[in-house]
């Protein structure tokens, strides 16, 4: 045990260690530091990021780097180039990116990922009974229905009938008909706190009582199965009229029979929806239907098609109350994977307000007890029944506390002016507030609490000021600055080159009567604009393409210059070349304008560099950089 200990202290010594290298400066320049850290985790991960291990580099390598990167933008800051509005702006709005994941229970809303993903591999089978709640309503009014509804599930548990309950109370339409059953259905099919109480309740047991957007309910799971994936069918229907009879249900039962018997016999499937089935939106895709679950379709028609094990398969003559149906089973693919599902589930979070904001609930919780948050409960209590801002006491009274800062009325007053809240009641926009405020105070202490954020946004800021500085000094100077390009091509004129070329024609005739006529006007030393003038008067006879070109440039021009192979779908009685080879000679500016412009912006940048370091003393604690290790 003694060992033990001293091992442990040994470790947590060397960690500390570890820790505080990392804090130390690395590189000074003027009043710019640079820990080891920060240099660390950029060396790394720039090279890191090299596929060929040829362009990796050592960190005294990689360091020479980084400090010309570090004295441009430490130049744009003396520039104050930091502090433009379109620098601020588009720093903001990186942040606000970047800040986002952080100001959310990541693990939290993992958890909450892999749960609605386990949801949707299920079936639940329920029942409800809804007391409606009007919209806005008055504590009063919402404590009375959920009064009534607590006494409706004390009937239920003394031994009342579920299905009597719901046809008698329940005020969903639907009620009176299917008393109260849903019939089965999974994730996202069902409002948010409705799915939530579905799931959490074992099968055969009834809820407590649930508030959602329609009011309260009150649920009886009956049943939780394997969710059967999506089907794909295609059916045969004899449609009920609205008024059916006895006698035309008879009439309509024979008619399917009939057809089920031709379908035994081996008539086609499709043939006969298509001239028999009263479903005539289908009929005409051979009675094919869209895919469903189990939960999307009655399940009068469901669970036969569901029961059919085989691709082909078809059932006997089913009845809905729609009429009667044959269905034939045409494919079928299960619930996807959880990594297949992912990314959706992630996307149905965000977007769903009732989920995300069960998230950024957790989330804040959090937030509160670690900043100690603290609420005046008199103060709060004022707010309850007040509705104007007119009537909200502007002072100095105390709302509530967030790490010892103090949150007044006339703070809340202020929030009310610049959020342009929705009218109600001040009590929902003070937690509103809350959220607001201490989500702020995470915001503003991201860089402290999180290194990987800090370096991150700080590679951002100095990313966008390079750029900026770069723009400015280099890329764009170089295209304007017209005279030095100019000097600057005349020093190193020889540097790009042509190769042996072919300077000349190539001329493309439609038949050889036109190859005729246009080597008699060369040889009559007419312009290449008087020739097509005259031969492509009427129609485009030929083409004349004046130019030089190097060996491999043009398959014609290597046919002919060079003896390369024959160019594809080339008729030489119909296509010729003037003109002759001319040998190596430089390029004009004009011709490699784009390579010695580049070429100018390299000069440029390699003398900005040479003046910077001249003009800003920097430090190197070579003892620390050789602790780093190489990637």
């Amino acid at each position: 045990m003694n060992r033990f200990v001293i091992l442990f202290s040994v470790f947590l010594t060397l960690a500390a260690n570890v820790l505080a290298q990392a804090d130390q400066t690395l590189i000074t320049i003027g009043n710019t530091k640079v820990s080891k850290g920060e240099f660390e985790r950029i060396y790394q991960k720039n090279n890191s990021n090299l596929y060929n291990e040829t362009d990796r580099k050592t960190p005294e390598e990689y360091l020479e780097l980084f400090i010309d990167f570090k004295l441009k933008v430490i130049e744009a800051e003396n520039l104050k180039m930091d502090t433009s509005s379109a620098f601020v702006t588009e720093l903001a709005g990186y942040r606000e990116e970047l800040a986002a994941p952080y100001l959310t229970d990541v693990k939290y809303s993992q958890q909450m990922v892999y749960d609605l993903y386990k949801r949707t591999t299920k079936e639940v089978n329920a029942s409800h009974i809804l007391l409606m709640v009007p919209n806005g309503p008055t504590p009063g009014q919402e404590d009375e229905v959920l009064k009534r509804i607590k006494v409706i599930r004390e009937e239920i548990i003394a031994g009342k009938d579920f299905n009597e309950a719901a046809a008698e109370y329940s005020e969903d339409p639907s009620a009176k008909t299917n008393k109260g059953n849903l019939g089965y259905f999974t994730a996202f099919q069902m409002v948010v706190p409705f799915e939530n109480a579905a799931f959490s309740t074992p099968a055969g047991e009834i809820s407590q009582p649930v508030r959602s957007s329609f009011g309260y309910h009150i649920l009886k799971v009956h049943d939780i199965r394997d969710n059967q994936g999506e089907i794909l069918v295609a059916h045969i229907m004899k449609m009920f009229p609205q008024d059916v009879t006895p006698e035309i249900k008879s009439s309509l039962k024979a008619q399917i029979d009939s057809i089920y018997a031709e379908l035994k016999n081996g008539s086609d499937f499709a043939e006969l929806a298509n001239t028999k089935s009263d479903d005539k939106r289908s009929a005409a895709q051979g009675g094919e239907m869209p895919w469903f679950t189990s939960g999307r379709m009655i399940s009068e028609f469901a669970n036969p098609a569901f029961a059919l094990k085989n691709v082909g398969d078809f059932t006997e003559p089913v009845e809905t109350a729609f009429g009667y149906h044959i269905i034939k089973k045409l494919n079928a693919r299960p619930v996807p994977t959880f990594e297949e599902s992912k990314s959706m589930l992630e996307n149905r979070i965000k977007t769903d307000p009732e989920r995300s904001i069960t998230s950024k609930q957790v989330f804040i919780e959090k937030l509160k007890a670690e900043y100690n948050y603290i609420e005046n409960d008199e103060g709060k209590a004022k707010l309850r029944n007040k509705n104007t801002t007119d009537s909200l006491e502007v002072n100095n009274f105390e709302l509530f506390t967030i790490d010892n800062k103090s949150y007044t009325f006339g703070q809340f007053q202020k929030f009310l002016t610049t959020t342009n809240v929705e009218p109600g009641s001040y009590f929902t926009h003070f937690n509103n507030w809350v959220e607001y405020e201490i989500t702020a105070l995470e915001n503003s202490k991201l860089e402290e609490k999180y290194p990987d954020f800090r370096y991150l946004f700080q590679e951002y800021h100095d990313g966008i000021l390079l750029f900026n500085i770069s723009e400015e000094k280099i890329w764009n100077f170089a295209v304007r600055d017209s005279v030095g390009l100019e000097e600057f091509y005349k020093k190193n004129s020889n540097k790009y080159w042509w190769e042996e070329r072919f300077k000349g024609q190539i001329v493309t005739c439609k038949d050889v009567a036109t190859r005729e006529l246009a080597e008699q006007y060369f040889a009559a030393e007419m312009t290449v604009e008087e020739i097509t003038d005259v031969l492509n008067k009427t129609e485009n006879a030929i083409t004349i393409n004046d130019g030089a070109w190097e060996k491999g440039a043009n398959p014609v021009v290597d046919y002919y210059v060079w003896n390369g192979p024959e160019p594809e779908n080339f008729d030489s009685g119909l296509a010729f070349i003037r003109g002759d080879k001319i040998q190596p000679e430089p390029k004009s500016l004009n011709e490699a304008r784009g390579l010695y412009v580049s070429d100018y912006q390299k000069y440029l940048e390699e003398n900005w560099v040479k003046d910077l370091r001249k003009k800003y003393k920097f430090t190197v604690n070579k003892k620390l950089l050789k602790t780093i290790k190489g990637v």
